[in-house]
């Protein structure tokens, strides 16, 4: 045998070699279990139980507020509500838009940025990205209102220190419907005019839809006859009003131009301004029904009684006249269907400025409407000190005192629904809701002047609303604006108020327009019982049935009959009180009175005719200390 000899080096190698291949195999046995356990989870993952990939392109998440500044986008964030009309149409909803923001602080390199952005959506200024992305700030938008392929856009971008976040647009539907009610909203979705700024606050809080009174289907009708009408006549301007004389919701409410809502921010004022609240004009002769009204209810004339409309009243250097009058004493019935500046301003000194001023007072003439929209203007009226005989005259017959569309409807409706002054309201009101009012004049006082409005379109002049079947009721109003220096001859507003069915009053109709002019079809009259009438008539018509409510056909007769009023009724007629003592008017010049002046005898009717106001200085001049004579003309 042969002796191999082992020296203590190698023996210590052989161990350190025996003690490596140990470690390898403990390596390789510890990466074959890892490749195996990734190789199991690989064939669960997309063999075995594959999921649901991803997002393809996923939108980024703003990393939670760093700074007082940073908006949370976590927070929660109620969407604004609804608007919807009596039906459930909608009037106005919310869309889910992104906007873009950013963190200043977080941007590397602000003009590459701007750049990359207004490539993909053109519409971005550059030079302001850029400014606002080097700001000192920890928050700046960029963007809002983005569509899905903008935000898309962007996001592939995948630039640091931009985020999303979700908000809403205003949208109007329905365009150009109701849109100076609806009203408009601001960049961050809070209301600045109209329905939205009155509701702002139920609106931010409470998502169930707002219900308005509206019904569209007669917005519609009502923009489109008062449209025409506009357009036929080339009024400057028009407005419209449809109202249930029971309850005060107003179904109806147009004013022209108008504007679609989705375009509010780029809207001219001129178009915004809401004729129906916040327009100002002297209600002309359908003030004539108050007038009548007051004095019927107070005792002070009785249908029987005449007044004297044989020649003009003179008054200092000024002069009340009819135009195209009847030049002789008139029952008070024929000054409402002959619409008489003279026999008006007879009745109204009959009643006495006291118990006018309370009157008016009483049917809300004094203050704002009362609607829910924040545009409705206040009244000018008079001042007391100011409140002599000729503002008692002039306002008899609707001049010396401004008020709104909506002031004229809701005066007119108290007369109208048995003396009960209502306050309008945009808002639906529950089924069979009875809303309080104030009781201003006798339930009789009612049922009379129905039939003195009733007269007027059967016999006066605004047969030109009639609609056989629904007994139309009303009065035409022709006033003369104010300019700079008076009264501008033959610039009117012509107007016309009604009810329909007078048997059983429930809406009140508003038509007015807004310097018109006469064609050959009206015999180049611009009086309302030429313009507006009509136009009433046509709403009224179409409007009708949308409401369920038809002709009557088959007692038709017999209902014509309970409204009927003579224009020259006896003595001891049923009138509004038991018959009293007649009042004396104040004492006049025997030029103005018309004393020991026998009667002339009336000239055959003009169905142009609508009594005006010749040439009076400026309304302005009524509410200046001093000036007394102002609502007359000329002499």
């Amino acid at each position: 045998m042969e002796d191999v000899r082992v020296t203590a080096p190698d023996l210590a190698r052989r161990a350190l070699i025996e003690k490596t291949q140990g470690r390898l195999v403990l390596a390789a046995a510890g990466f074959a279990t890892l490749f195996g356990a990734v190789a199991v989870k690989l064939a669960l993952a997309t063999v075995l139980m594959p999921l649901r990939p991803p997002p393809e392109k996923p939108l980024i998440v703003a990393p939670p507020p760093a700074s007082p500044d940073l908006p949370d986008p976590a927070a929660p964030r109620v969407a604004r509500a609804g608007i919807v009309d009596r039906n459930g149409q909608v009037l106005a909803l919310s869309l889910p838009i992104a906007e873009l923001y950013a963190n200043p602080r977080e941007v590397i390199d602000p003009a590459k940025i701007a750049d990359q952005l207004v490539r993909v959506v053109p519409r971005l200024d550059r030079a302001t990205i850029t400014q606002r992305l080097t700001a000192n700030k920890a928050f700046v938008y960029l963007a809002r209102e983005l569509s899905p392929s903008e935000e898309l856009a962007i996001n592939d971008l995948g630039i640091p220190g931009l985020y999303f976040q979700i908000s809403e647009r205003r949208h109007y539907p329905l365009g150009r419907v109701a849109a100076q009610v609806l009203g408009g909203v601001d960049v961050d979705e809070r209301g600045v005019a109209g329905a939205e700024r009155a509701f702002d606050a139920r609106l931010r809080t409470d998502p169930a839809p707002l219900r308005l009174s509206l019904d569209v289907r007669v917005q519609a009708v009502v923009r489109e006859e008062l449209l025409a009408a506009m357009t036929e006549f080339q009024a400057i301007g028009a407005s419209g009003i449809v109202m249930d004389v029971r309850t005060g919701e107003v179904l109806a409410m147009v004013s022209l131009p108008d504007y679609d809502a989705n375009a509010f921010g780029s809207t001219p004022p001129d178009d915004r301004f809401n004729r129906a609240i916040t327009g100002l004009f002297e209600p002309g002769s359908t003030f004539k029904l108050q007038t009548a009204a007051m004095a019927l209810d107070s005792g002070a004339a009785h249908l029987w009684d005449q007044f004297d409309a044989s020649q003009p009243i003179h008054i200092g250097r000024f002069t009340i006249t009819d135009f195209e009058g009847k030049h002789r004493w008139l029952y008070l019935p024929e000054v409402l269907a002959y619409s008489s500046n003279l026999g008006a301003a007879h009745i109204a000194l009959t009643v006495g400025a006291e118990r006018q001023r309370a009157w008016l007072r009483a049917m809300g003439f004094f203050e704002r409407v009362g609607i829910e929209l924040p545009e409705a203007a206040r009244p000018l009226v008079p001042a007391v000190t100011n409140w002599r005989e000729v503002a008692t005259m002039t306002i008899g017959f609707g001049h010396g005192i401004a008020v709104s569309p909506l002031h004229v409807v809701r005066g007119t409706a108290a007369i109208a629904n048995g003396g009960v002054v209502l306050r309008p309201t945009i808002l639906a009101l529950p089924d069979g809701a009875a809303p309080a009012g104030t009781r201003v004049m006798q339930e009789s006082t009612s049922a009379v002047m129905r039939r003195l409005m009733r007269l007027v379109v059967t016999e006066g002049y605004g047969k030109k609303a009639d609609v056989p079947g629904y007994f139309v009721g009303g009065k035409t109003g022709t006033a003369e604006k104010v300019g700079v220096h008076g009264y501008r001859k033959h610039t009117n507003v012509s107007a016309f108020v009604g009810v329909f069915p007078m048997n059983a009053p429930r809406y009140a109709v508003y038509m007015m327009l807004d310097e018109p002019h006469g064609n050959a079809a009206t015999g180049f009259f611009s009086t309302a019982g030429q313009v507006s009438a009509p136009a009433a008539g046509r709403v009224i018509a179409r409007i009708g049935p949308m409401l369920g409510l038809f002709p009557e056909t088959e007692n038709a007769a017999a209902i014509e009959a309970s409204l009927a009023i003579p224009l020259q009724p006896s003595r001891g007629m049923p009138s509004a009180r038991p018959p009293i003592a007649t009042l004396a008017p104040p004492a006049l010049p025997a030029a103005a009175t018309g004393a020991n002046t026998p009667p002339r005898a009336a000239p055959p009717r003009d169905g142009r005719h609508e009594a005006a106001l010749p040439a009076p200085p400026s309304l302005l001049a009524a509410f200046s200390p001093g000036v007394a004579e102002a609502g007359l003309a000329p002499r």
